[in-house]
C-alpha cells in the first residue's frame, strides 16, 4: 500500500497514512472517536520530503497495515512547530473537508488574486488563529507577518484565508450584510472603520477566533506563506463548485 505524508493546518501536525487524500479527509474530519466531527484542512507533502527536525522515516517505519489487512489510517509524527518547518517547495495539493466528510482538492495556482478592494478580513488557520482587518493585500499580509522587522507580530510561517466582507468592503460603516453569516457585524463593522480612517495596517477583530468557519465565505483561496515563497491555493467559483462539486457544497453549506 502506498503511504502519504500531510501536513494538517487544523490542528497543526505532520501525519503519515496509508489513506489517499479522499479517504484521509473522510476519516480525519469523522471517523474518529478521538475528534469531534469538524471541518479540516491539509496539504498533501512531497514523500521524498526531509527535515532534520522530524522523524519522519520513522514514522513511515510505522505506517504499515493492520494485522487485519487495513490501512494505518494515520501516524502524528509531529504535532508542535510544524508548518515552519515545511519549506512551499514540498507542497503539493491542497484539501478543504467539510465537518460530514466531504473533501475538495485544490490545485495551487502562481495568479494570486489580490482584489481592488482596500478593505481585508483575515482568519488565520496555524500556528495560531486570530480574525484580523487588514488595508494590506493577501501579499502584502504574508509580507508584513513573515519579513517586516517592526512589525510586533512576527511568524516564520502561517497559514491563512481571505473571508468575503461584501459591502463591508467599501462602505464599513453603511454597506449592507447581504447574505454574510457572521455574528459579530457590529464589532466588525467597528474595526473595519477604525483601521481604514487612522490607516492602520491591521487591527484584530478577535484574538481566539474558532478556525471552523462556513467555507462559503473563503474570499478567493487559501495562502500558506514564510519568508521565501507564498503558495496560493484558489476556490472555485460558487457555479464551479454547485456545478462540479456538487456534493461538497451542499456539505458545506448544510
Amino acid at each position: 500500500m502506498t503511504v502519504h505524508l500531510y501536513l494538517s493546518l487544523a490542528p497543526e501536525a505532520l501525519i503519515a497514512s496509508m489513506l489517499p487524500p479522499a479517504e484521509f479527509g473522510e476519516y480525519f474530519a469523522v471517523g474518529s472517536t478521538k475528534k469531534k466531527r469538524g471541518e479540516a484542512m491539509f496539504a498533501e507533502l512531497d514523500l521524498d520530503f526531509r527535515h532534520e527536525y522530524f522523524r519522519i522515516d520513522e514514522g513511515l517505519k510505522r505506517c504499515v497495515p493492520h494485522p487485519d489487512g487495513t490501512p494505518k489510517r494515520s501516524v502524528f509524527i509531529s504535532s508542535y512547530r510544524v508548518l515552519e518547518h515545511v519549506p512551499i517547495s514540498a507542497l503539493r495539493d491542497f484539501y478543504l473537508v467539510t465537518a460530514y466528510g466531504e473533501v475538495l482538492g485544490l490545485e495551487r495556482s502562481a495568479d494570486i488574486d489580490v482584489g481592488t478592494e482596500k478593505l481585508h478580513l483575515y482568519q488565520e488557520i496555524a500556528p495560531i488563529h486570530p480574525l484580523v482587518v487588514s488595508t494590506l493585500n493577501p501579499v502584502e499580509f504574508n509580507h508584513l507577518i513573515t519579513h517586516d522587522p517592526n512589525s510586533l507580530i512576527h511568524l516564520p510561517a502561517f497559514c491563512f484565508v481571505e473571508l468575503s466582507l461584501g459591502q463591508l468592503a467599501s462602505d464599513p460603516e453603511q454597506g449592507s450584510v447581504g447574505d454574510l453569516p457572521y455574528t459579530f457585524v457590529p464589532h466588525l463593522r467597528e474595526c473595519l472603520i477604525e483601521v481604514q480612517s487612522k490607516e492602520l495596517a491591521t487591527k484584530m477583530v478577535n484574538r481566539i477566533q474558532t478556525v471552523e468557519f462556513p467555507y462559503r465565505t473563503i474570499k478567493n483561496g487559501i495562502f500558506l506563506g514564510n519568508q521565501d515563497d507564498l503558495a496560493y491555493y484558489p476556490l472555485p467559483s460558487r457555479e464551479a463548485l454547485r456545478n462540479e462539486h456538487y456534493r461538497w457544497w451542499r456539505s458545506a453549506n448544510h
